[in-house]
């Protein structure tokens, strides 16, 4: 099992809309993946909360079947769509994949 935690903070306007409209967008884009993409055992898009302490504006936590699941989810073609879409309207973003059982 690998885990694959990534976060991105979002232009205030990019790509034509302001930042509360692309994350809602990229979400969405986000929260379709699952459905398509063989290997994933969890999937959660995270927006921040009212009243929580919040350092970006956009995350996904996921656990994925084994690392040739996450290679193949990387590379596959819905995927790359999303990050296309992603990339033109964040500002940054942060990765992290780990392997719980070497924890």
């Amino acid at each position: 099992m690998i885990k694959h935690i990534v976060a991105w903070e979002f232009a205030d306007y990019a790509e034509g809309a302001d930042k509360a409209t692309n994350v809602a967008q990229s979400a969405e884009a986000l929260r379709a993946l699952p459905g398509l993409i063989d290997g994933i055992l969890e999937f959660e898009v995270i927006t921040p909360q009212s009243g929580l302490d919040n350092t970006f504006d956009l995350a996904i936590y996921s656990v994925f079947t084994d690392a040739d699941a996450l290679q193949a989810y990387a590379v596959h073609p819905d995927h790359l769509k999303v990050v296309a879409l992603i990339g033109a309207r964040r500002s940054s973003r942060a990765c992290l994949d780990y392997d719980p059982e070497a924890l």
